[in-house]
């Protein structure tokens, strides 16, 4: 019964996010500081690493960083509400990176054209991202609903999405963290390039490069799974090293939610 609400209110705060704060800042940005977005953009990145990591790091038998779903939840009321503030908080992240990543394609337009187009990437990518959860977290509710219809086809799929969607939550979740990984330790490997440090740029597309020399007719797609396999381990290590920062050096993190 909570999840729609939940996820709407997270809709909400994610449109909050981009229209309120990050559309007038990115704005602002491109027009007096433009040389500042490519460092936003690598804070992102390195944001989106050390969430990946940290994920990792959990799943090896790292310590979790506060309450989660397997805990007992004492108050489900001020779970949710943190729930909720930590999803629109990480969020904001990603959608400074999404508004950075627009931004850096219509640099060069019009002060007007650049808002317009902000605007318009904002909602289109909210609504699409949010309706698509939406749709995932109702997968068994209509599982359940098709497995009391009268038809025999109607009832054999719903019985195959309730079975299927446990297993397609799971790997949701790994794909996410690979995700955060890859997309996270590219925005580095880019970002560092363009600042002026070639050395892990020059690695990671030299592989890329090699590999497509070296196999053919699936060259390509063999070349752009290296070099987001090798952002993925960059992103691991550049996040690995925060997280022991944060966790190990200045104590931040313990015993809080994550």
């Amino acid at each position: 019964a909570r999840e729609l609400p939940i996820i709407w209110k997270i809709t909400k705060g994610s449109l909050k996010n981009k229209l309120l704060f990050l559309l007038p800042g990115a704005l602002l940005l491109s027009e007096f500081l433009p040389q500042a977005i490519i460092w936003i953009l690598m804070l992102g990145g390195a944001f989106l690493c050390y969430e990946g990591a940290e994920k990792v790091m959990e799943k090896l038998g790292g310590a979790k960083h506060g309450e989660t779903l397997e805990d007992e939840i004492k108050d489900p009321v001020a779970f949710e509400n943190k729930r909720v503030g930590g999803a629109i908080r990480t969020d904001l992240i990603l959608s400074a990176e999404i508004m950075a990543i627009a931004l850096n394609e219509v640099a060069t337009e019009t002060l007007v054209t650049r808002g317009a187009v902000l605007a318009l990437v904002a909602v289109v990518v909210t609504l699409v991202v949010y309706g698509a959860v939406g749709i995932i977290v109702k997968l068994d509710d209509i599982g359940l609903y098709l497995t009391e219809q009268a038809s025999n086809a109607k009832q054999a799929f719903g019985r195959f999405l309730l079975r299927m969607v446990p297993k397609l939550l799971v790997a949701l979740s790994l794909i996410g963290t690979v995700a955060m990984l890859w997309v996270g330790g590219g925005i580095i490997v880019h970002g560092t390039h363009e600042v002026g440090f070639h050395a892990i740029y020059d690695i990671v597309h030299g592989a890329e490069y090699a590999v497509r020399g070296a196999v053919g007719g699936a060259g390509g797609v063999l070349g752009w799974a290296t070099y987001a396999a090798l952002s993925a381990v960059v992103g691991l290590i550049l996040g690995s090293i925060i997280a022991f920062v944060l966790h190990k050096v200045l104590g931040v993190g313990a015993g809080e939610g994550h």
